[in-house]
């Protein structure tokens, strides 16, 4: 079994759910900001539809669900974070209508001010049309499992919405990140560290309709599941699981993106805890760049054990799930 850019047969139609864009407004304001790296050096890429469209072309990329990256709005002051965050979810509805079926995105809310964000989610789903929500692990060191936070998963939850979340940098990134950029640790590890208290604040068991996708392949979570399972039975944390065995649960109906995370080792732990329904294709552009996207491409093709039906769904048929209306797109095509 061969996909795209490796030559011979492939798999065709792929639905990206992690894939970023920089609309002007962002790009322009992050150069007013003077930040021409992020996370502790990143640099800032450039990014353009027509990029976006010849990359996934070359991909066989069907669909890309855009969102913003880290460091999303926070780097601007609170007050500040509203009116950009909706000019830049205008931007995303704006270029899903300029190229139909080939991006969908998912809305940045402009967190933590929770009357704005309740206020431009709905805005978001019956406005604009957005297909998700995406917050990043933190804001301004609050991750998500704070009582702040829940009336935004509460709406989620009654939406049966779809969540991507994304990893930025934790508060103390300058004392613990060694000097490097926060994606080569810190990003997994963030997304580990709000999902540990999602789980211990039981908002993900409270909210069971959420279609929650965690990035990288779950980042840290395969390597730490026991782990994180087997603190559930110490009585003097509070809140907490209510059993090893549901954290095992919760995460295994979970969603996962393959962004960076198709190499033999991650992909084993992952399918150790999630099935292959909740596991879906991720690329990480333009953060990463075309050739890494094409070298995780590859590496999931020579996936071991992975039927070309498996391959398949993870490629677009348990994306198809989680946003029915690419399906129905796909049947009128």
């Amino acid at each position: 079994m061969t996909e795209g850019g490796d030559g011979g047969g492939c798999i065709c139609g792929r639905i990206d759910v992690h894939a970023h864009f920089l609309p002007e407004v962002y790009a322009q304001t992050l150069a007013r900001a003077g930040l021409r790296t992020l996370d502790g050096g990143f640099p800032v890429p450039e990014w353009s539809a027509a990029a976006a469209i010849a990359m996934m072309d070359r991909q066989q990329i069907a669909t890309a669900m855009v969102s913003l990256s880290s460091p999303s709005a926070h780097f601007l002051p609170p007050a500040e974070r509203p009116a950009l965050v909706a000019e830049v979810n205008d931007a995303g509805a704006a270029l899903m209508r300029s190229h139909p079926g080939r991006f969908g995105y998912f809305a940045t809310l402009p967190m933590p001010d929770i009357a704005a964000s309740l206020a431009e989610l709905r805005r978001a789903f019956d406005d604009l049309g957005c297909d998700g929500v995406i917050l990043q692990t933190n804001t301004d060191g609050a991750y998500l499992g704070a009582p702040a936070f829940a009336p935004i998963f509460a709406e989620l939850n009654r939406r049966k919405a779809v969540l991507f979340l994304h990893p930025t940098s934790p508060a103390c990134f300058e004392a613990i990140g060694l000097g490097r950029p926060a994606p080569l640790l810190e990003f997994p590890l963030d997304t580990t560290r709000t999902i540990v208290d999602l789980l211990y604040a039981r908002t993900l068991q409270t909210n069971p309709d959420i279609k929650v996708i965690v990035p990288h392949g779950g980042a840290a979570l395969p390597a730490l599941i026991a782990r994180i399972a087997a603190f559930a039975s110490v009585p003097f944390i509070e809140p907490r699981p209510a059993s090893e065995a549901e954290v095992f649960e919760t995460l295994e109906r979970l969603y996962y993106d393959l962004a960076l995370s198709a190499h033999p080792v991650p992909f084993a732990a992952l399918r150790a805890i999630a099935p292959i329904t909740r596991i879906l294709f991720g690329s990480d552009w333009p953060f990463t760049p075309e050739p890494g996207v094409a070298r995780n491409i590859h590496q999931l093709a020579e996936a071991r054990g992975l039927s070309d039906a498996e391959a398949r769904a993870i490629a677009r048929d348990n994306a198809e799930r989680v946003f029915p209306r690419l399906a129905q797109r796909q049947g009128a095509a």
